[in-house]
């Protein structure tokens, strides 16, 4: 690993980034402040709680987007058969009470009993098979591939019900703890409609929908009837969607916003040296990459060419410049945590321009190369800065970088037609905890309709892994698809991100490594 960067570029592309930052603090205020202004955060003691995300989320269909800041809202307004307690008690109960593998390819679950829907509905065992049989049968959704290891849902009555899967699933429990798992109300569906329910839509968490107004907000309140009880701190949560990083710091001083995530490094003495309002910091499970499209009529389907972009990129200097200094380079995007993580490649990277120029010699491109790269603008912390930085040391090896940024709901509609052209960067986490969701995206099954990627080496390896209920056997399997991956280049990895939020002192929070708004665990400072 080698390390020294264009440091004569560097602070030429920084520095006007840290200008331009500096000049939107105010002038991109998108919303007046709810009280007081710079200098002087609120001190309010109201139960409304206003998070500030830099993206709308997309859907409330649960089955049919794959967005962590999209379910991050939901996982307030759904119940889930089981929870995930990633930094605890592992797989823990929410709907379901007791669960028992009965053998290989059948699972026995049991439903709590007092579990209501907000529209008064009970929650029964046809509501889940309603559920996951809708997303383990219909491959024109986004989550399908997560959920077609499950064969049937078979009721045996309210409140007991088997779960036949398609071969042995080891992580069947970590699936139905995750995005795409949250029980829907079968009869209000089929009586209303989806459109409805995707305008009115109905769960059975600690919170109720009141209203989303598209690119502004979403706004729930407190549920009474929830079976887990009198859990939530507050009345109303309001999830608003504030692209500009220095607005939402903005926004949180002036006491508008009680969180505000994705705190660019330039904000953080702003906010710490305000009286009131504080940044506090956490680690990720997502991994910020390149995705190259391999193919054929993209320069970027060229082995040589991805060796290029890879090696022309200096991972630690973007976190330097661009961090702070924190987060992690790596060449996989299974992060230490995650079961069958390759930790050989984490912490890892490659830095050579020279070489660079010279794979694109090979290349045929040693005249120069023009690219596209696609980016979201304000979705993850310094994605328009990591952009520019990256095009940047790309030109400095002969490679002529068209930048495209888009709005969040432009970007994704882009990515889910396909429609993208060289490269776009994009951060994933990995929200089943197992390398099989991650590693699921370099399979033909993902991959090939995406990027135009396929290798029935690796498929064959995947399928055989995802069914291997040897634990050290499917580990090691793991381990090898990302030995496979990282000397493929099918994605050119750059860092785990470490998240920074700002926070009103009046606010108790503590990041969660998955990301999610779990708001009972928020509350007042005492």
């Amino acid at each position: 690993m080698k390390r020294p960067f264009l440091m004569q570029m560097m602070p030429i592309v920084v520095g006007g980034l840290l200008l331009s930052g500096c000049m939107t603090n105010e002038e991109n205020m998108t919303t007046a402040p709810d009280a007081g202004g710079e200098g002087g955060a609120s001190s309010s003691n109201d139960t409304t709680l206003t998070i500030a995300q830099g993206s709308d989320m997309v859907s409330f269909d649960v089955h049919d987007h794959s967005n962590t800041s999209t379910e991050a809202i939901h996982v307030n307004m759904f119940s889930y058969l089981v929870k995930n307690d990633v930094e605890g008690e592992g797989i823990v109960p929410d709907l379901a009470t007791d669960w028992e593998l009965v053998d290989d390819e059948t699972w026995q679950f049991t439903l709590r009993d007092d579990a209501v829907f907000h529209n008064g509905d009970p929650v029964t065992a046809e509501d889940v098979k309603f559920t996951l049989e809708r997303v383990a049968k219909d491959n024109t959704l986004q989550e399908h591939e997560n959920y077609r290891q499950i064969n049937e849902v078979e009721v045996i009555d309210d409140h007991t019900f088997l779960i036949h899967t398609n071969g042995p699933q080891p992580v069947l429990l970590n699936r139905l703890s995750r995005l795409g798992s949250g029980i829907l109300p079968k009869d209000y569906i089929e009586e209303n409609g989806w459109d409805h329910f995707l305008q009115e839509p109905v769960g059975s968490g600690p919170y109720q929908f009141v209203e989303w107004i598209r690119d502004d907000r979403v706004v729930l309140e407190r549920f009474d009837d929830y079976f887990g009880g009198d859990v939530a701190v507050w009345d109303q949560l309001v999830f608003r969607s504030i692209p500009e990083s220095s607005t939402r710091v903005g926004e949180v001083i002036a006491g508008g916003v009680d969180i505000a995530m994705n705190i660019a490094p330039i904000d953080w003495d702003r906010v710490n040296e305000n009286e009131g309002t504080s940044i506090v910091e956490g680690q990720t499970n997502r991994t910020m990459m390149l995705v190259p499209n391999h193919r054929e009529e993209y320069p970027t389907s060229d082995p040589l060419v991805r060796e290029a972009i890879d090696l022309a990129i200096d991972n630690q200097a973007l976190l330097d410049n661009l961090m702070g200094g924190s987060g992690t380079p790596t060449l996989t995007r299974v992060n230490p945590g995650n079961f069958g993580a390759n930790e050989a490649l984490h912490g890892e990277y490659r830095y050579d321009p020279d070489r660079a120029k010279e794979l694109l010699e090979e290349a045929g491109y040693g005249d120069g190369l023009e690219l596209t790269l696609h980016s979201p603008d304000g979705r993850y912390l310094q994605d328009r800065e990591t952009t520019e930085v990256i095009a940047g040391m790309l030109s400095e090896v002969g490679i002529d970088v068209k930048i495209d940024f888009m709005e969040w709901s432009a970007y994704v509609d882009l990515r889910d037609a396909h429609e993208q052209k060289d490269l776009y960067l994009i951060g994933l986490t990995g929200s089943l905890w197992d390398a099989a969701h991650q590693l699921r995206h370099h399979t033909s099954m993902v991959a090939e309709d995406h990027i135009g990627y396929s290798s029935e080496e690796f498929d064959r390896i995947y399928l055989e892994a995802e069914v291997n209920m040897d634990e050290a056997e499917r580990e090691q399997q793991y381990i090898d698809l990302q030995t496979m991956a990282d000397e493929e280049l099918i994605n050119i990895m750059l860092f785990q991100l470490d998240s920074f939020y700002a926070v009103n002192d009046r606010i108790q929070f503590e990041p969660r490594l998955d990301e999610m708004w779990r708001v009972e665990e928020i509350t007042l400072s005492e």
